[in-house]
């Protein structure tokens, strides 16, 4: 009888240990695709336990997101080039963070434990490890501390004071789906009415959160509903996936303050020479749209000019409210 409780348990944490691979997998993918995407790169993964066996993406992918060069890899397949170029990999990410036990063979034989662990350093060491507190709040110390509790911060500092939303740590907290609503909303409160939303009905509010992410920002759907409706969803896919968050609001936050400090220097000039009219009549093409409800393709009327001051004071006033 014991044999058999033990057997069984063994077997259920093997099952348990093989879906959380399967979503960190399906996760990481996506992250390294919406890397990809973004930067303009024609590479879709669908595999990374095989594709990533020539070290080509690798190399890639670690140039892209360290905005540094790294010497070429050969774009031949035999074993002995994927060893090389995997190695370059590696040995770039030793000069950055430490790493341990994976080496450019583990790849190669596509360890999907190992590949995984890799995949995961790189996000830890690049993506979220570049979170910065100091922005919000000007205390430097923050600065010390470690990636997970910089995010995990950041978001409780942005989902205080909504209704039923407790960040206390990447699994359960965001079970039903009000924590990434929350996330939203705090930036965006046009988007929608958080009040509409329950606890009780997970699924919708996730797919809500995930569907308007996407739509609105353009942060890729890295994980599914199914994936955090169960008890314990994965810490670092969810890790992975409000990073993105952080990096999109953060952006978008610098990006009113560059507009409302130009804006606030255009009001107090005065006569302005040919040149200068023209910079002004483009920043002000750029200030008539609303910042984050352009769509690609949509061009902003050209405006009289007599009428780009009023338009300069009215987004002067919307940013300083």
């Amino acid at each position: 009888m014991s044999e058999q409780a033990d057997d069984y348990e063994h077997g259920r944490i093997r099952e348990l240990q093989e879906q959380r691979m399967a979503v960190q997998k399906k996760t990481y993918t996506k992250w390294m695709n919406s890397v990809f995407s973004k930067n303009g790169e024609k590479v879709v993964l669908n595999d990374v336990y095989t594709e990533l066996k020539t070290g080509v993406h690798l190399v890639r992918l670690l140039e892209l997101i360290s905005r540094e060069k790294l010497p070429t890899p050969s774009r031949r397949t035999l074993r002995v080039h994927c060893l090389e170029n995997n190695s370059i990999a590696i040995t770039f990410l030793k000069t950055k963070i430490r790493v341990d036990l994976i080496g450019p063979e583990n790849i190669v034989d596509g360890d999907r434990t190992l590949i995984l662990g890799l995949i995961w350093i790189i996000i830890l060491r690049f993506q979220i490890g570049a979170i910065n507190l100091d922005e919000d709040s000007g205390d430097a110390s923050l600065a010390r501390r470690s990636a997970k509790e910089a995010l995990l911060i950041w978001c409780q500092r942005k989902t205080a004071g909504y209704a039923n939303v407790n960040v206390q740590d990447f699994s359960g907290s965001w079970r039903d789906g009000l924590a990434f609503n929350a996330l939203i909303h705090a930036h965006r409160p046009d988007l929608f009415s958080y009040s509409r939303l329950h606890p009780d009905e997970a699924r919708r509010n996730l797919g809500h959160a995930f569907s308007l992410a996407e739509s609105e920002f353009g942060i890729m759907q890295l994980l599914d509903v199914e994936d955090i409706v169960v008890p314990h969803p994965d810490e670092k896919s969810i890790m992975t996936y409000v990073s993105l968050y952080y990096h999109y609001f953060s952006k978008m936050k610098q990006g009113q303050t560059i507009q409302k400090r130009i804006a606030k220097a255009l009001l107090n000039k005065g006569p302005t020479s040919s040149s200068q009219q023209t910079v002004r009549s483009n920043l002000v093409d750029v200030l008539a749209q609303e910042p984050m409800e352009r769509r690609r393709g949509e061009k902003c009327p050209a405006l009289p000019v007599q009428e780009q001051d009023d338009v300069i004071a009215h987004h002067c006033m919307r940013m300083c409210e």
